[in-house]
């Protein structure tokens, strides 16, 4: 005689997930309670990079804090230059030339771009539509190969400055844009038909990972996890900076919140942000690409190399850094992720007292155990991948 399903007991297994970086990206691990693959609960651990991102960073002059921004969110690390360098010039008091500008809002479009199709192409990849993967990464390396041309490195790129930024555009640059756009509108719009209408993936998207807007405020998400649910905040609207309030473009949104809904918010806003930087290049003005200021600003090398003057000006700000006023501040950009703000200390010195980091990708793994709870251990990798956690942001 069969035992009625009512009878029969309940096992729960605990099960660690990770840290494995194909599927769990770097340093993540997922203590899991399950009931047959049914995820009951999901405990998760951030680990450790061992990089301790503000500490280092009150151990470096204003300007040698530059190249450790870059390691934060790598896949969009001009973002984050534009980011900490605009927090350390409102403590400072300037604003930078009009060009410099511009150029800075090009530059981090081309970074969310960047950011977006990484976090795009690898969720696909890891349900098995490798050949949309391939077709991003492709998009991918053309960005990469014209940020190398502008900034001399392919990640790690260090091109802003405070007051400025390294150098102008190259002559071509337009040009070049002009061609790349046209090529990646193409692999997305071939990536669309191999996905949109595709049962798989809108099967193992739609309804998976889903969160309300009052459960996304609550846990302060921001980004495409917030915007998702249909919460219209980027911070480039509601708080504009450099010379977002003089370009067109619109915020797109989801209704549902769930991965799926991340994943369309995240491919429109590369085309708008294709739409801004073709925008900001044709609206581009002549003019300096740095502050015209001594106490913030290196000399050029002809007179570091041909006055005595330019060498101890070069010299006193490279070894005791940029001398900025003492007092607080919180400066906030839209990174890839969602909100990502830095909070300076200054006593006056040429080294910052204190620094944080609002990371979106550490307040995003926050609620993670919201989005997974219920569903499927096979849906915590799409999952994850949709909160598009970035192992350097997130290390505390």
């Amino acid at each position: 005689m069969k035992a009625d399903a009512k009878e029969l007991p309940l096992e729960i297994m605990e099960l660690q997930m990770g840290p494995s970086h194909p599927a769990t990206h770097g340093t993540i691990k997922f203590n899991l309670k399950l009931e047959g693959e049914r995820v009951l609960d999901c405990d998760v651990e951030v680990g450790f990079l061992h990089r301790g991102f503000d500490k280092s960073c009150e151990q470096a002059t204003w300007t040698q804090v530059i190249p450790y921004t870059d390691r934060l969110n790598y896949a969009s690390s001009l973002i984050n230059n534009v980011g900490y360098a605009l927090a350390v010039e409102k403590l400072i008091g300037v604003e930078t030339p009009p060009r410099c500008q511009y150029i800075r809002v090009i530059v981090s479009e081309l970074a969310r771009i960047y950011d977006h199709l990484t976090c795009c192409g690898m969720a696909a990849s890891e349900m098995g539509a490798i050949t949309a993967g391939f077709y991003m990464i492709e998009a991918r390396e053309m960005i990469t190969r014209l940020v190398e041309n502008l900034t001399g490195a392919r990640l790690t790129v260090t091109y802003v400055r405070i007051g400025g930024v390294k150098h102008d555009l190259p002559q071509d640059f337009a040009e070049r844009v002009k061609q790349m756009f046209k090529t990646i509108r193409r692999l997305l719009e071939d990536c669309d038909r191999l996905l949109s209408r595709n049962r798989i993936f809108i099967d193992r998207m739609s309804n998976i990972g889903t969160i309300s807007q009052e459960s996304a405020l609550n846990y302060s998400l921001t980004g495409p996890m917030l915007r998702a649910t249909g919460v219209n905040y980027d911070v480039r609207k509601v708080f504009p900076y450099l010379v977002y309030d003089q370009l067109d473009f619109e915020v797109p949104l989801g209704t549902k919140g769930d991965n799926y809904d991340r994943f369309v918010c995240r491919i429109q806003e590369i085309a708008q942000s294709m739409r801004i930087v073709e925008q900001a290049l044709e609206k581009l003005p002549v003019g300096p690409v740095w502050i015209d200021d001594p106490r913030f600003v290196l000399p050029e090398k002809e007179k570091v190399y041909n006055s005595i003057e330019g060498l101890m000006h070069h010299f006193k700000i490279i070894m005791e850094g940029i001398q900025v006023p003492p007092g607080e501040t919180y400066f906030a950009v839209e990174g890839g992720n969602g909100e990502l703000g830095f909070y300076l200390v200054s006593d006056g010195g040429g080294r910052p007292y204190r620094v944080r980091v609002r990371p979106p990708c550490f307040i995003a793994m926050g609620a993670f155990h919201e989005l997974v709870k219920g569903h499927m251990i096979a849906d915590i990798i799409p999952t994850f991948g949709m909160v598009n956690m970035i192992g350097g942001e997130c290390d505390r």
